[in-house]
């Protein structure tokens, strides 16, 4: 089971890690509620912004910083996306 935890990157924004702390997303404070926003990686590096495993999961809202229901919501397609999701 792939599991998905929050790192905090500053009062608005938390990043979404993957195992092995893959860079998967980022939670986003705005207007009242936390959005997340998919992120993806080239083979060279470069950012996809909506891209990646998650990209199906791309501006969806929570109410809070919660882990449970993060991964209640998006780690079953983290484990159907999982081939997709490349170390850069």
């Amino acid at each position: 089971m792939y599991k998905l935890t929050l790192s905090r990157f500053n009062d608005r924004v938390y990043c979404v890690l993957a195992d092995q702390d893959e860079h998967v997303g980022n939670l986003k404070f705005i207007n009242g509620v936390w959005k997340f926003k998919a992120i993806g990686y080239e083979n060279n590096g470069d950012v996809i912004p909506g891209g990646g495993p998650l990209t199906d999961r791309h501006n969806t809202t929570f109410g809070a910083l919660d882990e449970a229901l993060l991964n209640a919501k998006l780690a079953p397609d983290l484990r159907n996306n999982r081939s997709t999701l490349e170390r850069y």
